[in-house]
């Protein structure tokens, strides 16, 4: 039959019609019992030599069981290509058809029509076989009851049979577990749907020592009507994909998981977690100790023996009994040790364990065991960032059978590099906020100043977060006449800059501060040097970026102990909080002036009158204000904690924290709370005087009296040039009356008060000069002098000291020290 007399698909038209035709009769056991003479053009066996053998001999031994039953057993007509036996010996590729009928005793018999292929039918049909025997894939065709029809070689290695003891086996029966099961759930599906079916699963096929994972592609095979007649089953080894897959995901989940804090430990912790059992059993981080001090390292080091200390260290087993270090130990690890091989070469190594002779050496030496724990394939992966080595980390198994591949280790390498970067950063935040920790406790007082008029307690606390440390400060300033001022501000932003501006902004404070300036005033002063720059670049533009203050805020209190009068005034601030003796808590409605550096909007003050103890509690937003907090609640509960007594100031302190601040606080708290004192009327004197020069006189004798009261008869001779200096100025220059008072607390102060608004100003005279002599005498006797303006015109005071109180005498007591 030539390629003219095939129908479409390719075919043969009609094979009992075609010119090479012959037939034979099979009765219901099998055997010939007619020939035709067209049967015998084709084969060669003449009818005598034929009829009455079993029809199976005629086909060639290469004839499958499942073909053979079609053409015997079959009650629809079966059409099969098959290679036939002839009369010499030869075999000829000829199609098949059994169509099978019932004679009249109801005996099924078939008549074979063959229809002998040419050349090219053999080779279409001897592709057919070989793209199907010979295909990569376990491969096999299925019936409607799932029993196997046909089988490639793959197929018949897998499941270790021939192909007539595989004919009509199910895939559970062939593998009765889950996954075979699934086979066939996936098959039933196909016929059902008639469209293919794709599963994935992992199952240990026979003769296979691990479980690999399989894909499997089940096509339903359906005749020109449409009928679902079989199913095509084809099953890959995905490993190597699905390798890629959970490699991609691992190098993904380390991207998720590593560096999600600046912590040093907890970053390589991190790794350790993300890699055991994924990829290792036994995992360690080893940090160089050279590169944990504030000193950065320089790159392009050259090691030989290094001295490690363990960051983390992660085991399959509990307890990681592997371990010979445990986090926080160092130990010096010699040249010939892998650890510092690795370290030393900048490169990661690849070691069986047992087969390194380096790694044996080193395992005796440090008493390890491999054998103990079955370690039989090691990774040394040094960590390197900006070009310096920063460690190394370990990986080790033993649970897992599969030694180590070039894959896992550029798996390894990749992962140890994102580590090393956030290690890298962790180091480098760590550096900078130990500077800016270092310089911001630079900036702020180191001791509190001796003073009577408030005991004061303090906090200051930093955050632990990557924003760096903030820039919150406090400060408690005397001023002249036994006032003190309390001072709490804070700085937008983190880090050094927020540092160096916070000391700016206080040394400033303290300056304006000198200048006797209301709390209002102040702010005013500071909100001009907040809102211009520092510096400016070399254009003659403003830099930004060098020095200037990006915002601010404050709160300034002054506090005056003989009048027990509290002036308060603030720059976008949260508002104080009073506790009065006995009392509870109130926020004080303090005018709530505009954050530091807007300029041009005005700052108010608050007076207030404050009785002996009442505590004022100064604080920045940090102990009030974080996600998911509410501040009016925290306000709230803040008055509470202040509202119950406790033993002391510190005491009051660490309970605020405690019941405000949660475990991690989010961003940096100043807290000063300070209780009031009374300087009674026995350590302030005061007298009126008329402008008159017979004031001079009486002032100093008013002065000696009160001294000799108070014995302090040695101040006598200095206090008294003091007052006769300070009282000739004011009768000299000034209108109205005078105002003397002495100021006894841990100075004796000497104030001296007019009408007139004219600062006085230091002077040197020259010998002729008759007068301008006076203020330089009291500026060389005194330790501190200077003037403040009053509503009512100036005070210049005098500040000198006095020995120390006598506690044995009733007249005296100790002066109060915060």
């Amino acid at each position: 039959m030539d390629r003219s007399e095939r129908g479409a698909g390719g075919r043969p038209a009609d094979i009992r019609n075609a010119s090479h035709t012959a037939t034979a009769a099979v009765d219901a056991q099998g055997t010939v019992e007619a020939w035709s003479p067209g049967a015998t053009l084709l084969l060669g066996h003449r009818a005598d030599e034929v009829v009455g053998r079993p029809a199976d001999t005629l086909l060639d031994a290469r004839v499958s069981a499942a073909t053979r039953r079609a053409l015997l057993e079959d009650g629809g007509g079966a059409v099969r290509t098959v290679m036939l036996r002839q009369r010499d010996g030869r075999t000829v590729g000829a199609e098949v058809l059994a169509q099978p009928w019932v004679d009249s005793l109801g005996m099924t018999r078939r008549l074979w029509v063959f229809a002998r292929m040419t050349d090219g039918d053999l080779v279409d049909r001897d592709l057919t076989e070989w793209s199907f025997d010979q295909t990569p894939y376990i491969g096999g065709i299925h019936g409607p009851d799932l029993g196997y029809v046909r089988v490639n070689q793959l197929a018949r290695t897998m499941w270790d049979g021939t192909e007539d003891e595989l004919i009509g086996k199910k895939p559970a029966e062939l593998m009765p577990t889950a996954e075979g099961a699934e086979m066939e759930a996936a098959m039933r599906r196909a016929i059902a749907s008639g469209e293919p079916v794709y599963i994935e699963q992992v199952s240990r096929m026979p003769g296979d020592a691990l479980a690999h994972p399989w894909a499997g592609h089940y096509t339903p095979l359906k005749d020109p009507s449409g009928r679902v007649r079989a199913v095509h089953s084809l099953a890959i080894d995905i490993s190597e994909r699905y390798r890629a897959q959970e490699r991609l995901a691992l190098v993904n989940r380390a991207g998720n998981a590593i560096g999600s804090t600046l912590d040093v430990d907890r970053t390589a912790e991190e790794m350790t977690r993300v890699l055991v059992p994924d990829l290792a059993d036994f995992v360690t981080v080893d940090l160089l100790v050279s590169v944990l001090t504030d000193v950065e390292p320089k790159p392009g080091l050259v090691f030989s023996s290094v001295t490690l200390r363990r960051s983390a260290v992660l085991s399959v087993l509990d307890g990681c009994p592997e371990a010979v270090l445990q986090p926080g130990e160092t130990e010096e690890f010699p040249d010939f040790s892998p650890h510092a091989r690795a370290i030393s070469s900048h490169r990661p190594l690849l070691s069986p364990i047992v087969g390194d002779q380096e790694f044996v050496r080193w395992t005796e030496l440090n008493n390890i065991q491999p054998e103990k724990y079955g370690m039989h394939s090691a990774m040394m992966v040094p960590l390197r960032a900006r070009g310096t080595t920063l460690g190394v980390a370990t990986f080790v198994r033993h649970r897992n059978p599969a030694d180590f591949d070039d894959n896992d280790l550029l798996l390894a390498e990749e992962i140890t590099s994102k580590a090393a970067v956030s290690v890298d950063n962790a180091l480098r935040y760590t550096r900078q906020r130990g500077t800016a920790l270092a310089l911001q406790r630079s900036l702020l007082p180191q001791r509190l100043p001796r003073q009577s008029a408030v005991e004061v307690a303090t906090r200051y606390l930093a955050a632990d977060t990557g924003a760096g440390v903030g820039g919150d400060w406090f400060d408690v300033i005397p001023l002249s006449g036994a006032r003190i001022a309390l001072i709490v501000g804070d700085v937008v932003g983190h880090g050094v800059r927020a540092s160096a501006t916070m000391g700016r902004l206080r040394m400033a404070v303290r300056t304006l501060a000198e200048l006797e300036l209301q709390p209002d005033e102040l702010l005013t002063h500071l909100d001009d040097l907040v809102d211009h720059p520092l510096m400016v670049d070399d254009d003659g533009e403003e830099d930004l970026d060098a020095d200037s203050v990006i915002g601010a805020t404050c709160l300034c209190a002054v506090y005056d102990p003989i009048s027990q009068r509290c002036t308060i005034a603030r720059a976008g601030h949260p508002a104080p909080v009073l506790v009065r003796p006995g009392g509870e808590a109130e926020i004080l409605d303090v005018p709530a002036g505009p954050p530091l550096g807007l300029g041009g909007l005005p700052f108010e003050n608050l007076e207030i009158d404050l009785p002996e103890s009442s505590l004022l509690t100064l604080y920045t937003d940090g102990l009030i204000e974080s996600r998911g907090r509410d501040v009016d609640g925290e306000l709230a509960r803040l008055g509470r904690t202040l509202a119950v007594p406790a033993a002391s100031l510190h005491d009051t302190c660490e309970r605020v924290l405690s019941a405000l601040l949660p475990e991690q606080p989010e961003d940096d708290v100043a807290l000063l709370i300070a209780r009031t004192r009374k300087l009674d009327s026995g350590h302030v004197a005061t007298w009126d005087f008329p402008d008159d020069p017979v004031s001079v006189g009486k002032a100093r004798d008013q002065a000696l009296r009160q001294l000799t009261t108070w014995r302090l008869e040695e101040a006598a001779f200095t206090t008294e040039m003091i007052v006769s200096e300070l009282v000739t100025n004011a009768v000299r220059y000034a209108e109205g009356s005078i105002r003397l008072r002495l100021i006894w607390e841990n100075s004796l102060i000497c104030e001296v008060s007019d009408g007139s608004n004219t600062a006085p100003h230091l002077r040197r005279a020259r010998s002729t000069d008759e007068g301008g002599r006076g203020l330089f005498l009291v500026a060389q006797l005194s330790d501190h002098w200077g003037t403040r303006h009053t509503a009512n015109g100036k005070t210049i005071w005098a500040d000198q000291s006095v020995p120390l109180p006598d506690v044995t005498d009733g007249r005296r007591d100790h002066r109060h020290v915060a």
